[in-house]
Protein backbone atom coordinates (compact mmCIF):
# COMPACT_ATOMS: atom_id res chain seq x y z
CA UNK A 1 0.00 0.00 0.00
CA UNK A 2 1.54 3.51 -0.92
CA UNK A 3 0.24 6.31 0.82
CA UNK A 4 0.82 9.62 2.16
CA UNK A 5 -2.28 10.07 4.50
CA UNK A 6 -0.87 9.13 7.81
CA UNK A 7 -4.33 8.49 9.13
CA UNK A 8 -4.90 5.82 6.36
CA UNK A 9 -1.97 4.13 6.91
CA UNK A 10 -2.27 3.95 10.42
CA UNK A 11 -5.53 2.46 10.15
CA UNK A 12 -3.84 -0.15 7.48
CA UNK A 13 -1.26 -1.23 10.08
CA UNK A 14 -3.85 -1.86 13.07
CA UNK A 15 -6.00 -3.44 10.77
CA UNK A 16 -3.00 -6.28 9.52
CA UNK A 17 -1.83 -5.70 13.73
CA UNK A 18 -5.61 -7.27 14.56
CA UNK A 19 -5.87 -10.17 11.51
CA UNK A 20 -2.41 -11.17 13.41
CA UNK A 21 -0.40 -10.04 10.41
CA UNK A 22 3.16 -8.00 11.12
CA UNK A 23 2.86 -4.50 10.09
CA UNK A 24 5.62 -2.27 8.89
CA UNK A 25 5.11 1.44 7.47
CA UNK A 26 8.23 2.96 4.69
CA UNK A 27 8.67 5.70 3.83
CA UNK A 28 7.08 7.14 0.69
CA UNK A 29 10.28 9.21 -0.55
CA UNK A 30 12.15 5.73 -1.06
CA UNK A 31 13.07 4.99 -4.80
CA UNK A 32 11.55 2.52 -6.45
CA UNK A 33 13.69 0.57 -6.49
CA UNK A 34 14.60 0.64 -3.05
CA UNK A 35 10.66 -0.14 -2.58
CA UNK A 36 10.77 -3.06 -5.22
CA UNK A 37 14.33 -4.72 -3.17
CA UNK A 38 12.54 -4.30 0.36
CA UNK A 39 9.54 -5.89 -0.67
CA UNK A 40 11.42 -8.92 -2.09
CA UNK A 41 12.94 -9.35 0.87
CA UNK A 42 10.00 -8.85 3.16
CA UNK A 43 8.25 -11.63 0.83
CA UNK A 44 10.74 -14.23 0.75
CA UNK A 45 11.72 -13.79 4.47
CA UNK A 46 10.59 -16.30 7.37
CA UNK A 47 9.41 -14.22 10.23
CA UNK A 48 10.28 -15.88 13.66
CA UNK A 49 7.75 -17.10 16.12
CA UNK A 50 6.26 -14.35 18.08
CA UNK A 51 6.83 -11.46 15.33
CA UNK A 52 4.13 -9.12 15.77
CA UNK A 53 5.61 -5.52 14.64
CA UNK A 54 8.61 -4.66 12.25
CA UNK A 55 10.19 -1.27 11.94
CA UNK A 56 13.45 0.08 10.48
CA UNK A 57 16.43 1.58 11.44
CA UNK A 58 16.95 5.40 10.55
CA UNK A 59 18.97 4.50 8.19
CA UNK A 60 21.62 6.99 9.28
CA UNK A 61 24.95 5.08 7.82
CA UNK A 62 23.15 2.93 4.87
CA UNK A 63 19.94 1.68 3.92
CA UNK A 64 17.43 0.90 6.52
CA UNK A 65 17.08 -2.72 7.93
CA UNK A 66 13.64 -4.47 9.04
CA UNK A 67 14.10 -5.09 12.56
CA UNK A 68 11.33 -7.49 13.85
CA UNK A 69 10.19 -7.83 17.54
CA UNK A 70 7.42 -9.41 19.31
CA UNK A 71 4.35 -7.56 20.97
CA UNK A 72 5.15 -7.93 24.67
CA UNK A 73 8.99 -6.09 23.77
CA UNK A 74 6.75 -3.09 23.15
CA UNK A 75 4.15 -3.80 25.70
CA UNK A 76 5.97 -4.46 28.57
CA UNK A 77 7.25 -0.90 28.51
CA UNK A 78 3.93 1.51 28.14
CA UNK A 79 2.89 0.93 32.12
CA UNK A 80 6.33 2.58 33.11
CA UNK A 81 6.22 5.04 30.35
CA UNK A 82 2.56 6.01 30.92
CA UNK A 83 3.91 7.03 34.53
CA UNK A 84 6.31 9.02 33.30
CA UNK A 85 4.57 11.19 31.00
CA UNK A 86 1.40 10.84 33.56
CA UNK A 87 -0.75 10.44 30.98
CA UNK A 88 -4.64 10.26 31.03
CA UNK A 89 -7.35 9.66 28.51
CA UNK A 90 -7.68 13.45 28.55
CA UNK A 91 -4.28 13.69 26.83
CA UNK A 92 -4.07 14.83 23.14
CA UNK A 93 0.05 13.19 22.16
CA UNK A 94 1.20 15.12 19.17
CA UNK A 95 3.21 12.68 17.43
CA UNK A 96 5.41 14.39 14.33
CA UNK A 97 7.89 12.05 13.12
CA UNK A 98 7.32 10.51 10.01
CA UNK A 99 5.65 6.90 10.41
CA UNK A 100 8.55 4.88 9.24
CA UNK A 101 10.45 5.91 12.42
CA UNK A 102 10.10 3.45 15.14
CA UNK A 103 9.56 5.97 17.58
CA UNK A 104 6.39 7.06 15.65
CA UNK A 105 4.60 3.23 15.46
CA UNK A 106 5.52 2.61 19.13
CA UNK A 107 4.29 6.39 20.11
CA UNK A 108 0.88 5.36 18.41
CA UNK A 109 0.84 1.61 20.22
CA UNK A 110 1.44 3.47 23.74
CA UNK A 111 -0.86 6.49 23.12
CA UNK A 112 -3.80 3.88 22.03
CA UNK A 113 -3.10 1.32 25.12
CA UNK A 114 -3.34 4.20 27.22
CA UNK A 115 -6.83 5.09 26.29
CA UNK A 116 -5.36 9.08 25.55
CA UNK A 117 -5.93 10.53 21.74
CA UNK A 118 -2.71 10.44 18.60
CA UNK A 119 -2.67 13.56 16.87
CA UNK A 120 -0.76 13.05 13.23
CA UNK A 121 -0.09 16.68 11.34
CA UNK A 122 -1.14 16.75 7.91
CA UNK A 123 2.72 17.28 7.26
CA UNK A 124 6.08 17.24 7.61
CA UNK A 125 5.72 20.56 9.75
CA UNK A 126 3.91 20.97 12.84
CA UNK A 127 1.32 23.95 11.72
CA UNK A 128 0.03 26.91 14.37
CA UNK A 129 -3.52 24.93 14.59
CA UNK A 130 -1.96 21.57 15.14
CA UNK A 131 0.10 23.03 18.38
CA UNK A 132 -3.02 24.26 20.14
CA UNK A 133 -4.76 21.15 21.20
CA UNK A 134 -1.68 18.74 21.97
CA UNK A 135 -0.68 18.18 25.53
CA UNK A 136 1.96 16.06 25.02
CA UNK A 137 4.60 15.78 22.39
CA UNK A 138 6.54 12.41 21.72
CA UNK A 139 9.28 13.26 19.11
CA UNK A 140 12.88 14.74 18.16
CA UNK A 141 14.83 17.57 19.24
CA UNK A 142 14.55 19.25 15.85
CA UNK A 143 10.27 19.25 16.21
CA UNK A 144 10.32 20.32 19.56
CA UNK A 145 12.90 23.16 18.49
CA UNK A 146 10.29 24.37 15.66
CA UNK A 147 7.34 24.02 18.44
CA UNK A 148 8.95 26.74 20.15
CA UNK A 149 9.46 28.42 17.11
CA UNK A 150 5.46 28.38 17.03
CA UNK A 151 4.89 29.48 20.19
CA UNK A 152 7.39 32.22 19.82
CA UNK A 153 5.32 33.50 16.99
CA UNK A 154 2.27 33.37 18.80
CA UNK A 155 0.80 30.08 18.59
CA UNK A 156 -0.95 28.93 21.37
CA UNK A 157 -0.80 25.62 22.95
CA UNK A 158 -1.64 23.23 25.84
CA UNK A 159 1.50 21.48 25.69
CA UNK A 160 2.90 20.33 29.18
CA UNK A 161 5.33 17.19 28.30
CA UNK A 162 7.94 16.54 25.96
CA UNK A 163 9.48 13.86 25.61
CA UNK A 164 12.38 14.05 23.23
CA UNK A 165 14.59 10.82 21.54
CA UNK A 166 16.13 10.11 18.35
CA UNK A 167 18.97 12.68 18.90
CA UNK A 168 21.28 15.12 21.16
CA UNK A 169 18.83 17.09 23.23
CA UNK A 170 21.08 20.83 24.04
CA UNK A 171 20.38 21.77 27.31
CA UNK A 172 19.60 25.27 25.75
CA UNK A 173 16.71 23.56 24.10
CA UNK A 174 15.76 22.04 27.19
CA UNK A 175 16.17 25.35 29.51
CA UNK A 176 13.70 26.85 26.15
CA UNK A 177 10.86 24.32 26.78
CA UNK A 178 10.57 24.98 30.76
CA UNK A 179 10.38 28.59 30.53
CA UNK A 180 7.24 28.15 27.99
CA UNK A 181 6.08 25.54 30.74
CA UNK A 182 6.57 22.59 28.87
CA UNK A 183 8.40 19.56 31.08
CA UNK A 184 11.06 17.86 29.15
CA UNK A 185 12.30 14.10 29.73
CA UNK A 186 14.76 13.10 27.27
CA UNK A 187 15.83 9.67 27.04
CA UNK A 188 18.24 6.93 24.78
CA UNK A 189 17.17 4.15 22.82
CA UNK A 190 17.50 2.60 19.85
CA UNK A 191 15.10 0.52 17.21
CA UNK A 192 16.78 -2.52 17.85
CA UNK A 193 16.86 -1.86 21.81
CA UNK A 194 13.78 0.51 22.33
CA UNK A 195 14.00 2.46 25.95
CA UNK A 196 17.55 2.05 27.20
CA UNK A 197 17.77 5.38 29.76
CA UNK A 198 15.84 8.32 30.87
CA UNK A 199 16.56 11.93 31.84
CA UNK A 200 13.83 13.54 33.78
CA UNK A 201 14.91 16.58 34.47
CA UNK A 202 18.13 17.60 32.73
CA UNK A 203 20.41 15.49 35.64
CA UNK A 204 21.86 13.01 33.36
CA UNK A 205 20.31 9.85 32.19
CA UNK A 206 19.58 6.86 33.70
CA UNK A 207 18.66 3.40 33.09
CA UNK A 208 14.78 3.08 32.13
CA UNK A 209 12.63 0.96 34.48
CA UNK A 210 12.97 -2.64 33.72
CA UNK A 211 16.92 -2.50 31.94
CA UNK A 212 20.30 -3.50 33.57
CA UNK A 213 23.14 -1.21 32.20
CA UNK A 214 27.01 -2.38 32.25
CA UNK A 215 30.13 -1.33 29.93
CA UNK A 216 32.36 -3.78 28.72
CA UNK A 217 35.64 -2.32 27.31
CA UNK A 218 34.05 0.62 26.84
CA UNK A 219 31.17 -0.68 24.14
CA UNK A 220 27.58 -0.17 26.21
CA UNK A 221 25.54 -3.35 26.72
CA UNK A 222 21.84 -3.54 27.85
CA UNK A 223 19.61 -6.18 29.46
CA UNK A 224 16.12 -5.36 29.52
CA UNK A 225 12.70 -7.19 28.40
CA UNK A 226 12.39 -4.59 25.14
CA UNK A 227 14.80 -5.53 22.86
CA UNK A 228 13.86 -6.77 19.62
CA UNK A 229 13.96 -10.39 18.23
CA UNK A 230 16.45 -9.55 15.76
CA UNK A 231 17.14 -8.18 11.87
CA UNK A 232 14.95 -10.23 8.99
CA UNK A 233 16.65 -13.27 8.37
CA UNK A 234 19.93 -12.86 5.85
CA UNK A 235 20.18 -9.51 7.10
CA UNK A 236 23.48 -8.42 9.26
CA UNK A 237 23.60 -4.81 11.25
CA UNK A 238 25.15 -3.51 14.44
CA UNK A 239 22.70 -5.77 17.24
CA UNK A 240 24.52 -8.07 19.01
CA UNK A 241 22.96 -10.41 21.85
CA UNK A 242 24.79 -12.88 24.10
CA UNK A 243 23.62 -15.97 25.74
CA UNK A 244 22.74 -14.46 28.51
CA UNK A 245 20.19 -11.64 27.07
CA UNK A 246 22.63 -8.88 27.07
CA UNK A 247 22.54 -7.03 23.78
CA UNK A 248 24.32 -3.77 21.91
CA UNK A 249 24.07 -1.64 19.25
CA UNK A 250 27.78 -0.39 19.23
CA UNK A 251 27.71 2.68 21.27
CA UNK A 252 30.31 4.06 23.38
CA UNK A 253 30.05 5.02 26.87
CA UNK A 254 30.66 5.21 30.40
CA UNK A 255 28.88 4.42 33.09
CA UNK A 256 29.49 6.10 36.72
CA UNK A 257 29.17 4.61 40.14
CA UNK A 258 25.87 6.23 40.97
CA UNK A 259 24.16 5.05 37.55
CA UNK A 260 24.86 7.89 34.70
CA UNK A 261 25.22 6.85 31.72
CA UNK A 262 27.16 9.45 29.01
CA UNK A 263 27.43 8.56 25.65
CA UNK A 264 30.17 8.89 22.97
CA UNK A 265 28.63 7.66 19.93
CA UNK A 266 28.90 4.83 17.58
CA UNK A 267 32.55 2.44 17.93
CA UNK A 268 32.44 2.47 14.52
CA UNK A 269 32.18 6.01 14.02
CA UNK A 270 35.10 6.82 15.77
CA UNK A 271 37.81 8.92 13.14
CA UNK A 272 41.83 7.08 13.36
CA UNK A 273 44.02 10.43 12.51
CA UNK A 274 47.26 10.89 13.24
CA UNK A 275 47.30 7.81 15.52
CA UNK A 276 44.35 9.42 17.89
CA UNK A 277 40.81 8.25 17.74
CA UNK A 278 38.55 11.25 18.09
CA UNK A 279 34.92 10.58 18.71
CA UNK A 280 32.58 12.80 16.31
CA UNK A 281 29.66 13.16 18.96
CA UNK A 282 32.54 14.47 21.41
CA UNK A 283 33.33 17.16 19.39
CA UNK A 284 30.13 18.05 17.80
CA UNK A 285 29.19 18.41 21.69
CA UNK A 286 31.78 21.12 21.89
CA UNK A 287 31.14 22.61 18.36
CA UNK A 288 27.28 22.97 19.38
CA UNK A 289 27.93 25.55 22.28
CA UNK A 290 29.95 28.18 19.99
CA UNK A 291 28.33 31.51 19.26
CA UNK A 292 26.82 31.22 15.51
CA UNK A 293 26.65 27.38 15.51
CA UNK A 294 23.01 25.65 15.55
CA UNK A 295 24.42 21.95 14.58
CA UNK A 296 27.18 20.32 13.59
CA UNK A 297 28.38 16.75 12.30
CA UNK A 298 31.87 15.85 12.49
CA UNK A 299 33.40 12.92 9.98
CA UNK A 300 36.62 11.92 8.93
CA UNK A 301 38.03 12.47 5.07
CA UNK A 302 40.32 9.82 4.10
CA UNK A 303 44.28 11.32 3.84
CA UNK A 304 47.21 9.30 2.68
CA UNK A 305 49.34 10.21 5.64
CA UNK A 306 47.34 10.85 9.05
CA UNK A 307 44.54 8.11 7.81
CA UNK A 308 41.45 10.49 8.24
CA UNK A 309 41.04 14.71 8.54
CA UNK A 310 38.70 15.67 10.80
CA UNK A 311 36.14 17.93 9.13
CA UNK A 312 32.81 19.40 10.56
CA UNK A 313 29.69 20.83 8.53
CA UNK A 314 28.53 23.59 10.77
CA UNK A 315 24.49 24.55 10.22
CA UNK A 316 24.66 28.31 11.06
CA UNK A 317 22.24 30.15 13.74
CA UNK A 318 21.48 32.95 10.94
CA UNK A 319 22.66 32.03 7.23
CA UNK A 320 23.38 35.26 6.44
CA UNK A 321 26.03 35.75 8.74
CA UNK A 322 27.58 32.73 9.29
CA UNK A 323 30.80 31.90 11.56
CA UNK A 324 34.36 32.32 9.68
CA UNK A 325 36.28 29.05 9.94
CA UNK A 326 39.16 31.03 11.60
CA UNK A 327 36.51 32.18 14.46
CA UNK A 328 35.23 27.98 14.60
CA UNK A 329 39.18 27.60 14.90
CA UNK A 330 40.01 29.78 17.95
CA UNK A 331 36.92 29.06 19.95
CA UNK A 332 37.98 25.41 19.35
CA UNK A 333 41.52 25.74 20.96
CA UNK A 334 40.74 26.31 24.53
CA UNK A 335 37.99 23.45 24.39
CA UNK A 336 39.27 20.81 22.04
CA UNK A 337 42.20 19.07 22.09
CA UNK A 338 44.80 19.51 18.88
CA UNK A 339 43.65 15.89 17.16
CA UNK A 340 39.68 16.93 17.78
CA UNK A 341 39.83 20.29 16.10
CA UNK A 342 38.51 20.39 12.62
CA UNK A 343 41.15 20.80 9.63
CA UNK A 344 38.30 20.90 7.18
CA UNK A 345 34.98 23.47 7.49
CA UNK A 346 31.32 23.14 5.43
CA UNK A 347 28.55 24.95 6.06
CA UNK A 348 25.22 24.08 5.57
CA UNK A 349 21.89 25.92 5.80
CA UNK A 350 20.31 23.15 7.04
CA UNK A 351 21.87 19.93 7.83
CA UNK A 352 19.99 17.30 6.23
CA UNK A 353 17.92 14.57 8.48
CA UNK A 354 16.91 11.32 8.36
CA UNK A 355 13.28 10.07 8.48
CA UNK A 356 13.87 9.77 12.07
CA UNK A 357 14.97 13.24 12.93
CA UNK A 358 18.53 12.49 13.19
CA UNK A 359 21.28 13.90 11.29
CA UNK A 360 21.98 11.91 7.95
CA UNK A 361 25.51 11.51 8.42
CA UNK A 362 26.45 9.67 5.29
CA UNK A 363 24.44 12.04 3.13
CA UNK A 364 25.99 15.17 4.52
CA UNK A 365 29.86 13.23 4.68
CA UNK A 366 29.02 12.50 0.81
CA UNK A 367 27.88 15.86 -0.08
CA UNK A 368 30.61 17.94 1.54
CA UNK A 369 33.33 15.39 0.41
CA UNK A 370 32.01 16.16 -3.42
CA UNK A 371 31.95 19.71 -2.64
CA UNK A 372 27.88 20.05 -2.79
CA UNK A 373 28.31 22.75 0.26
CA UNK A 374 30.11 25.32 0.84
CA UNK A 375 33.82 24.93 1.76
CA UNK A 376 34.96 27.55 4.68
CA UNK A 377 38.49 29.10 3.56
Amino acid sequence: MRSVDPIELVVAALAVRERGGVPAIGDIRWSEGHWAELARSVNDAELPPGAAWATFSSGSTGSPRVIVRDARSWSTSFPALTRLMALTPNDVVLLPSPLVSSLSMFSIAHVLDAGATVMLPANSAVSAAECEPATALHGTPGALGSILDRIDAGARTHLRLALIGGAHLDATLRSRAEKAGIRVVSYYGAAELSFVAVDEAGHGLRAFDGVELRVVDGELWSRSPYAALGYLPGETGSFRTDANGWSSVGDSATLSVDGILTLQGRRDGAILTAAATVVPEDVEAVLRTLDGVKNSVVFGAPHPRLGSLVCAVIEPEDASTPPTSAALRAACRDRLGVAQIPRRWYLAPKLPLTSSGKPARAVIARDALAERMLRLA
